[in-house]
């Protein structure tokens, strides 16, 4: 079978993990093989340097370059592989989060942004980028967010920000949306953790990729 990109996306507080091994069973049921993944992160290296992009100060560029470097060995590793031998690749963020973190919450600037996801996404032999088949961005008011959050763990350097810095992550997934339409699934995440399943599901049902 093909191989098959999806990823999950959101401000911390969204829900989105709650549903990524759901969806992983679903495909499961239906005879995929499926590979589960995060980012930063999914390979050793890549782990590595998540622990430095959640933990450590530094400015805007530097935590861009970390992830865009952690996210092309989790692509030359495990990703394309994966895709390569027919999975389904359920990955917990991906290039949106960069754009929304770095350029939406940061102020970074997005052209920037770009250049490293054509140098990082590249496909040999092709003028295509890496790109997910399907995005599902779970949707929620930062204030309720925080609310979710709110004594569940120590939060790292991300889930420490105001509100105010969540509502820029938010408005930055908003505009990767409006860049890329059909990739988009957006789920209102404030509903009941059975109504979100529900429109996850749909949402995946609708493009036949749950056949």
């Amino acid at each position: 079978m093909k191989g098959l990109f999806v990823t999950f996306e959101g401000i911390d507080g969204a829900g989105k993990s709650t549903h990524v091994e759901g969806l992983a069973q679903a495909f499961r049921e239906r005879g995929r093989s499926v590979t589960l993944t995060r980012e930063p992160g999914g390979t050793p290296l890549a782990e590595k340097l998540r622990t430095l992009v959640l933990n450590d100060a530094m400015d805007a560029l530097t935590e861009a370059l970390l992830v865009f470097a952690a996210r092309r060995d989790h692509l030359q590793q495990l990703i394309e592989p994966a895709l390569a031998r027919g999975d389904v690749v359920l990955c917990d963020r991906f290039t949106d989060a960069t754009f929304a973190y770095q350029g939406g919450g940061r102020g970074y600037d997005r052209q920037v942004l770009r250049v490293l996801e054509g140098w990082v996404q590249a496909r040999p032999g092709t003028q295509a980028l890496r790109q997910p088949d399907l995005t599902i961005w779970f949707d929620l008011d930062p204030a309720v967010a925080a609310q979710r959050l709110a004594g569940a763990r120590l939060p790292d350097k991300f889930e420490a920000q105001p509100v105010e810095f969540f509502r820029r992550v938010a408005a930055g997934y908003a505009d990767r949306l409006a860049e890329s339409p059909s990739r988009f699934a957006r789920i209102d995440a404030a509903q009941s953790r059975e109504s979100v399943w529900q429109e996850v599901l749909a949402a995946v049902q609708q493009r036949g990729l749950l056949a």
